[in-house]
């Protein structure tokens, strides 16, 4: 076989294996692409020429799924069509490797955990079989244990990066990021160090949504509602003249906490009680009965307890009314185990004592029973089910805790920057235009700002110290920050600017902020830590605003709209001009698959199964935005046409045809035109040239499924009817011009189709191209309707359609004879209007070939359905077959 040597125009001799297949095509092309180049990017250049990809990092701690095959792929179809049209396309590849979910796979994969209290241990390796029982886990220290994660991370997106190559992936790989490196954590921290600067982040201690078993603060972004079992409680509070007042809470442990009553204002059953006060049963604590529009006449007795906090909409009273603050569940999920300042000692104070240290679950279940002997609960629990705040990673309910937190300003309370960040999504162009609501809708119900902060180990750190006061406390006031020339930074290890490690946590000197930033207010950096903002200003004039941004649409209010934050703040811009969101893979049952249903399919059982350009071909049918079914049906299909091609091209090169018997090619010596003397090869050109309008119009509106579908369409078309029509002319029997006319129109065709067919199933099409092209078909121009001579544009495409019917008629009769399809036709007549009598015309000899027809009569004729109408055919006596 030649050498398809990229970036050569010197044509090869045409080669092509006896028994084309797809098996080795992904090693052999992933391998020779990169070691060619074909996909990197050229740095020296305009921003007019560069097509510029914001690429999803896939979180390098899970695993991958078809999912993940389904959404990148439809990408790269995009990147690979943009490529084919001259652009400079910059399109990195990044890997999300800090947070959360890195820290659990380590937990489990090495059976450790985290202990910042324990000193660093050199050269330290976990044990080669990890305790089953987390309580046998070996402890390490916060160093040792970021160390591992670091070390698992690499090894994981080894394996992710070989299984995207043999996806196809058109990525460069010379320009892939992690986001825990450390040109990611610079990025991340200078951008908080001028989000902090510029006033769009601070700190405030504030009720925060908080995972007992994490940790952690959770930002609302990465809530979820859960249904889960509870029960209300009817529980009587006291006026002072002795009267009940009842409300129902499903949290009747919260008790302690109550702050006020609150009622609808306009709630007739509830005025005279406004501005009056009453007792909270067991603790005796006196609270006021306040108004608020948020409190709901038609749930419940339609009065309800305040407690700081229960739940948001707590928070919101407490924050409207101007509350006091009686917090007691503490960050470990436990209520406080001293008796707090406002409830009294004796009685009260017993009570509490019985809650004290206590879990919520144990908390509740003490307080119930106390409320049953105190006589204050009136009838039993009434059980419900209702949504219940998680966080998305998490398996226990969220508690509101206090906590002093960082925050970026995102709209949530601020009425103009809200309407600026909506205008931010108009100025971007959504594909499919309808997912912009979701967006929209996001921000209009932000109750509060961006959280970012998270009590985790492995993750970038905030880079931010606090002086301690000569007692030891901490100045946040004053924060000591670091010079841009030090970042990146980690405050729990480094000593601040100005002091030695010595001064660490002793009155007079520092302490290091412990917190890291959410992932999220890293990955919302993506467009600026893959195009060099403040580290590369050439590469990122070049590349930004980014052109695409793809993802899934479930995420559009977390990474979409944290980057449009990001990017409005930082750069006063859009962080790109195209937003392309994916559906969901469904399982069969139309349920989105997933790992915690146990429903999902591992990647590479299909890849080796079917191969990439079949896998690939099943991704690129579905349009933006749909969910979509997971389909090995699909698949087969996929593969079979990518076989097809192996075989079509086949023929089509054992015709004789090269390079140079290409219409319109870009070498000096191609074929010109005129050697089209046969109208059906003009006309199979004409509808090519069609299909090549289209498909491009498609690809512009990125619909890419689209432009698959019109030139699948046309490619079984073209082997199935033109092929059959014109094997006779092809092998030379109506002489060198007629020859030469079909070698031509052959030729063009495929070079055509393996162009449009090369961003779906792009290994198939580069074996092909290197059995007769020099260089990869992936840098080869996309064709254009200018490209196709005259003659073809004013060619009717519609012959090859008529002539090919009237194929299939005979063919038919054939079958329904019982014949062989090369039972002579001895005479037939087909009826067809008089415009359908013409086409025939034009390619009847060719289809008196390939139907093995002696006398073909057309008849002006209405015909039913518009199509052909075959009569009177006649066929010769069947041969003997010989015996003996």
């Amino acid at each position: 076989m030649a050498e398809n040597t990229q970036g050569t125009d010197t044509p090869t001799t045409v080669n092509y294996p006896d028994k084309p297949a797809l098996e080795g095509l992904e090693e052999k092309y992933s391998q020779q692409w990169r070691e060619h180049g074909t996909f990197a990017f050229n740095p020296d250049t305009t921003r007019e020429q560069v097509y510029s990809i914001d690429t999803p990092p896939p979180t390098a701690s899970g695993s991958l799924h078809v999912g993940h095959m389904f959404s990148y792929t439809q990408t790269d179809v995009i990147a690979r069509y943009q490529r084919m049209t001259g652009k400079n396309v910059f399109y990195p590849l990044g890997w999300d490797d800090n947070g959360l979910p890195t820290e659990r796979r380590v937990q489990n994969y090495y059976g450790v955990r985290c202990d910042p209290t324990y000193s660093y241990v050199e050269g330290y390796r976990p044990p080669e079989k990890p305790a089953k029982n987390q309580r046998d886990w070996d402890v390490v220290s916060r160093k040792n244990f970021i160390e591992l994660c670091e070390e698992l991370a690499v090894e994981d997106e080894k394996v992710f990066e070989h299984l995207f190559a043999t996806l196809g992936l058109s990525v460069d790989w010379d320009r892939t990021y992690r986001t825990i490196d450390d040109h990611s954590r610079k990025v991340s921290q200078l951008a908080f160090l001028k989000d902090l600067q510029a006033g769009s982040a601070y700190m405030a201690e504030a009720p925060t949504m908080w995972d007992v078993t994490f940790r952690t603060a959770v930002a609302q972004a990465e809530i979820e509602d859960k249904e889960r079992e509870g029960a209300y409680h009817r529980v009587s509070f006291h006026r002072p003249d002795g009267q009940k007042v009842f409300i129902e809470t499903t949290r009747p442990e919260l008790l302690p906490s109550c702050v006020a009553l609150v009622a609808h204002p306009d709630d007739e059953r509830y005025q005279e009680l406004f501005g009056t006060t009453v007792r909270s049963p067991l603790f005796d604590v006196e609270v006021e009965v306040k108004a608020h529009p948020l409190a709901q006449p038609d749930k419940g007795s339609g009065i309800a307890m305040i407690c700081t906090f229960g739940d948001l909409t707590d928070v919101t009273w407490w924050r409207e009314l101007e509350l006091p603050t009686r917090a007691l569940i503490g960050r470990d999920g436990r209520f406080a185990s001293e008796n707090p300042e406002w409830i009294n000692d004796g009685a009260p104070a017993e009570r509490y004592a019985n809650v004290a240290g206590k879990t919520v679950f144990s908390a509740q279940q003490a307080v119930v029973e106390m409320l049953r002997d105190s006589g204050d609960l009136e009838g039993e629990p009434t059980k419900i089910t209702h949504p219940v705040n998680f966080y998305d990673k998490g398996d226990k309910p969220l508690e509101v805790v206090t906590s002093r937190q960082w925050y970026i300003r995102n709209g949530g309370r601020d009425a103009g920057r809200r309407e600026a960040l909506i205008n931010r999504g108009r100025e971007m162009t959504w594909h499919p235009g309808f997912m912009r609501s979701r967006y929209e809708n996001w921000i209009e119900g932000l109750n509060g700002d961006w959280l970012i902060s998270r009590q985790r180990y492995f993750g970038v750190p905030i880079p931010v110290w606090y002086p301690l006061n000569n007692d030891g406390d901490p100045d946040y006031a004053n924060p000591i920050l670091p010079s841009e020339d030090q970042l990146p930074v980690d405050p729990a290890a480094d000593a601040a600017p100005g002091f030695t490690q010595d001064q660490r946590d002793v009155p007079g000197g520092f302490t290091g902020d412990p917190d890291v930033l959410d992932t999220w207010a890293t990955s919302s950096l993506t467009p600026q830590i893959a195009t060099g903002w403040a580290v590369d200003e050439d590469l990122h004039k070049v590349t930004f605003p980014m052109d695409l941004r793809p993802q899934g649409h479930d995420i559009i209010r977390t990474w979409l709209f944290s980057t449009a934050v990001r990017s409005d703040s930082l750069e006063n811009s859009v962080p790109w001009t195209n937003t392309a969101l994916s559906g969901w893979i469904l399982d069969p049952d139309r349920k989105k698959m997933s790992k915690s249903k146990g429903n999902v399919v591992v990647p590479n059982e299909v890849l080796e199964k079917y191969g990439s350009d079949a896998v690939r071909y099943w991704a690129a049918s579905a349009r933006l935005g749909a969910d979509t079914a997971y389909d090995e049906g699909q698949m087969k299909i996929g593969r079979r046409l990518a076989i097809k091609l192996l075989n079509a091209s086949k023929f089509v090169l054992g015709q004789g045809v090269t390079e140079a018997s290409v219409i319109g090619g870009d070498l000096a010596d191609a074929t010109d035109a005129s050697v089209l003397t046969n109208g059906l090869d003009r006309a199979l050109l004409a509808r090519l040239r069609e299909v090549v309008t289209r498909s491009s119009g498609a690809f512009a509106q990125y619909e890419y499924a689209r432009a698959l579908q019109l030139t699948e369409s046309f490619f079984w078309t073209f082997t199935d009817d033109y092929v059959e029509l014109v094997k006779d002319r092809a092998y030379g029997a109506r002489g060198e011009a007629e020859q030469a006319s079909v070698h031509a129109a052959l030729a063009t065709t495929l070079d055509t189709l393996l162009r449009l067919f090369a961003p779906f199933i792009p290994f198939a099409t580069e074996e092909v191209w290197s059995w007769w092209r020099a260089g990869s078909v992936h840098r080869a121009q996309w064709p254009t309707a200018e490209s196709f001579a005259t003659t073809v544009s004013e060619a009717d495409p519609g012959v090859l359609t008529t002539v090919g019917q009237a194929l299939s008629g005979l063919r038919k009769s054939k079958s329904e004879a019982k014949v062989k399809q090369r039972t002579e036709v001895l005479s037939a007549t087909i009826t067809g209007t008089a415009a359908q009598v013409a086409l025939l015309e034009v390619g009847l000899e060719d289809l008196k070939a390939a139907g093995n027809a002696r006398e073909l009569t057309l008849a002006e004729g209405t015909v039913e359905d518009g199509g052909l109408l075959v009569t009177d055919v006649v066929l010769a006596e069947p041969e003997e077959t010989p015996t003996g």
